[in-house]
């Protein structure tokens, strides 16, 4: 989600002057923002908390044999 956030900002910050590293970059490479992009996601859809994707994301892992 931070990389649609980050598109419907920019244009604004870029007007600012501002860096999208200065908001955005909070020391997470891309696949932990992809991650916790597709975790907001899966809230929104199946209406849960982030406990319970947590869950569904280890469960899948778990099936798959990669924990």
């Amino acid at each position: 989600m931070a990389g649609v956030i980050e598109q419907m900002i920019w244009p604004r910050l870029k007007r600012l002057g501002a860096e999208p590293k200065a908001v955005f970059g909070i020391g997470l490479d891309r696949r932990a923002q992809e991650l916790e992009t597709a975790k907001e996601i899966l809230r929104e859809v199946f209406a849960t908390s982030a406990a319970e994707v947590d869950e569904m994301i280890r469960l899948r892992l778990e099936d798959r044999g990669l924990l």
